[in-house]
């Protein structure tokens, strides 16, 4: 039966190591999904998480850029793109969650994190850490990979780390 594991991650650069070695590790960049707050691009943004998640608008339902380049932990996986959640404000959102998120309106990230298995109480818990600036990383897995997603995102400083 699939899984998903999700953590949370304070530090864009621990998320990117803990997505790359998942990748190296032989994990399908289409059942890694990240979200984090989107950063202001020009200044201004006394934010102490701010890393650099910055990036023009995109259609996340086809995966096309409308302009600007991805980067930091958005460049790792395929069909990142920005969105406009209520309640959060914009994120950057990627992998199959992203795909729960496009339609989303008077649920938010809870509904969209509902919507992909998490339960409601501790979607909200997600929502406020990404609101607070910090990355949520979620991967599918099968039973027999739980161990091995949970072990690599403790070793890069995953916190909150959850199988449902």
């Amino acid at each position: 039966m699939a899984k998903a594991v999700i953590g949370v991650f304070q530090s864009e650069d621990r998320a990117k190591d803990a997505i790359s070695e998942l990748k190296k590790q032989g994990f399908d960049e289409r059942e890694i999904s990240l979200v984090a707050k989107e950063k202001e691009s020009l200044g201004g943004d006394d934010d102490e998480h701010s890393g650099g998640l910055t990036m023009e608008q995109q259609n996340l339902s086809e995966g096309i850029m409308t302009g600007g380049a991805l980067g930091g932990i958005a460049g790792l996986l395929a069909g990142a793109g920005a969105l406009l959640i209520p309640g959060v404000g914009p994120i950057i959102a990627a992998g199959p969650l992203a795909a729960f998120l496009t339609g989303v309106v008077g649920g938010g990230l809870v509904g969209g994190l509902v919507d992909f298995g998490i339960p409601e109480e501790r979607g909200r818990h997600y929502e406020e850490r990404v609101k607070k600036g910090d990355v949520l990383v979620t991967v599918k897995a099968n039973d027999d990979e739980v161990t091995q997603i949970t072990s690599v995102l403790e070793r890069y400083g995953g916190e909150d780390i959850e199988i449902h």
